[in-house]
């Protein structure tokens, strides 16, 4: 099959899902209203709470919520054949990741910007709400250090790379004092400045990173990294959120949009054959890169870009601070999600079309590829064009990374670029997930300053600094100290499971909040997805427990625990809300 065909039909597909299902959802299922307040008027403190424009609102949306996910989630399951991740991403994105997304969003700011666990606690019970935040920032940290990791992975011993990721964050504080202080609202101004310093820095990087005084000072290890990042983070928590995070976020957006766009015009130049099986015969038992059958590891593995419950974090974190109007609810939570979902397109169609054989000498350990009766085939020459080894380097970066530079280099006058656009594609990798970390940082301090309230009832006040600072650099800690020490890497898989497990929750949450509202005949459009994610995560969740017994040891065990006990509570909410259904049908109260 031609990629060309496969974009064509998600342009489509998420047009026409964004045009008729989300303005349904938008006038007829929420009911948005552009005359009432939003929490960031009301509660303007020029910190969290600072209404901004909705074009700036909604690049820091989508850079907080398309980690890796989108990214490398549709590559490791480009082992299931391409057709599988590609009617999840277009069916899931549509009725299942923009809905969860817009609805909590929603949620959110009739809640005056509180978190999920908060609005559970009030439409579920007290005992819900507390279960739901334990569980939210022990999802949160695993992310977090998880996605780190991938930045480390990505900047390591890279000066090219490096140089040009840091020098995001001084051009977003001068967008960002620009914007405010300089010529407050002068967002085409602070733009253009962004665009174009971004511009220099990508174009001059490669050059200067090369120089052997910058190449030394920017060529890191991963014990400089893995201590760096949390120091960002910690920044993120703390600084108004106009002067670093939003402007970043904002700026990161450009490229990543930017380069996502420019991928789907070289598939359209290029038009690469998919040279992957609609569905491979690991589909029914699974294969070398995902231990267990397409149903239900499909829908752990691709998580954002089809429906993630990490964007419920984000959604009811800085972007519901944010919000001007009501209005823009359905561009930000609805359209960030969808545009979310074509990138996971795209990274299927460049790992797609990369020769079977190649895909997994890159995705899978040489010890295990010995053994698969595959021999490499464009692969040698490919290491040779890039100046780097490329088989065994699993997780499905390097393998995106060459897919997209392989449809780069073959546009019309980029011939022998293969390398640039190689280093290239790492870098909006890492970029990718770096704005993923930052916001999920602060919403994570945010998380923290509600549970230690209700001990320390002055954490709640939001100008209170000591308290942002304590809480901001506890959070960090915990997730910097999983990340320095790199036991994350054994219990990442969990993540997988817990975030659609969260996810679940969130649709749940949000079709209580729909009967609460008296909104009761609309309450299939949360209730359906939200209740089909929960046994198949529940069943990925048993298959992983199953496949951690079988190491025979003491990480096997915890492991096991892990899962037993993240299973457990959030069945515990669920119970919660089933039971709360009950009791609300036929109410309706104004929320």
């Amino acid at each position: 099959m031609n990629a060309v065909i496969i974009l064509i039909i998600a342009i489509c597909v998420f047009a026409l899902g964004y045009r008729y299902y989300g303005l349904f959802i938008a006038t007829r299922v929420l009911k948005l209203d552009e005359t009432r307040r939003t929490p960031a008027e009301s509660e303007n403190d020029g910190h969290d709470y600072y209404p901004t424009n909705k074009y700036v609102l909604f690049g820091h949306h989508f850079a907080a919520i398309a980690g890796a996910g989108p990214l490398v989630g549709p590559v490791l399951a480009a082992q299931f054949g391409y057709l599988p991740g590609l009617l999840w991403i277009l069916i899931g994105a549509v009725v299942g990741g923009a809905v969860h997304d817009v609805v909590v969003l929603f949620a959110s700011v009739r809640y005056r910007g509180q978190s999920l666990s908060l609005i559970a606690e009030d439409l579920l019970g007290k005992r819900a709400g507390i279960i739901a935040s334990l569980a939210i920032i022990f999802i949160l940290m695993l992310t977090l250090a998880g996605l780190s990791l991938a930045v480390v992975k990505a900047l390591y011993m890279s000066p090219v790379n490096t140089l040009t990721v840091l020098s995001t964050i001084p051009i977003a504080l001068l967008m960002g004092y620009y914007m405010n202080r300089i010529r407050p609202f002068d967002y085409l101004g602070g733009t253009i400045i962004g665009i174009v310093l971004l511009s220099l820095v990508i174009i001059a990087g490669p050059i200067l990173g090369h120089l052997p005084f910058i190449s030394s000072l920017f060529t890191l290890g991963e014990i400089p990294l893995r201590v760096m990042i949390p120091i960002y983070g910690v920044l993120a928590a703390i600084l108004p959120v106009w002067l670093l995070l939003c402007p970043r976020d904002y700026l990161s957006t450009y490229l990543k949009i930017g380069t996502i766009l420019i991928l789907a015009v070289g598939i359209f130049i290029v038009q690469p054959e998919i040279q992957m099986p609609a569905v491979t015969e690991y589909f029914n038992g699974g294969g070398p890169i995902i231990p267990g059958p397409a149903i239900p590891f499909l829908f752990i593995t691709i998580a954002c870009g089809a429906l993630s419950g990490f964007h419920a974090i984000i959604g009811t974190g800085t972007t519901p601070k944010m919000i001007t109007n009501e209005r823009d609810i359905l561009p930000v939570g609805y359209g960030a999600m969808l545009m979310e979902g074509f990138v996971a397109i795209v990274a299927l169609v460049a790992a797609s079309s990369m020769i079977p054989a190649d895909y997994y000498a890159i995705n899978v350990p040489p010890a295990v590829y010995s053994t698969l009766g595959m021999v490499p085939v464009q692969l040698p020459e490919l290491e040779q064009m890039i100046g780097e080894t490329l088989s065994g380097r699993t997780g499905g970066a390097v393998s995106l990374a060459v897919g997209m530079a392989s449809i780069f280099s073959r546009i019309p006058f980029m011939q022998g670029l293969m390398s640039y656009w190689y280093h290239f594609a790492i870098l909006f990798e890492a970029a990718f997930v770096l704005t993923a970390v930052d916001t999920g940082t602060r919403v994570g301090r945010y998380l923290l300053q509600e549970l230690v309230e209700r001990v320390i009832p002055r954490f709640s006040e939001k100008r209170w600094f000591p308290g942002i600072i304590i809480t901001s650099i506890v959070f960090t800690f915990s997730w910097g100290y999983l990340l320095y020490t790199g036991e994350i890497s054994t219990i990442w898989p969990l993540f997988g499971m817990s975030n659609q497990l969260l996810a679940a929750t969130a649709l749940i949450v949000g079709t209580t909040l729909l009967i609460k509202m008296g909104q009761k005949r609309y309450m299939w459009v949360t209730a359906i997805p939200g209740i089909a994610m929960i046994p198949i995560t529940l069943d990925a969740g048993y298959l992983n427990i199953l496949n951690y017994l079988k190491m025979e040891s003491a990480t096997g065990y915890l492991l096991t625990l892990i899962s037993i006990v993240l299973m457990i509570l959030m069945v515990l909410v669920l119970a919660e809300a089933i039971w709360k259904w009950h009791v609300l049908l036929g109410k309706k109260v104004s929320i």
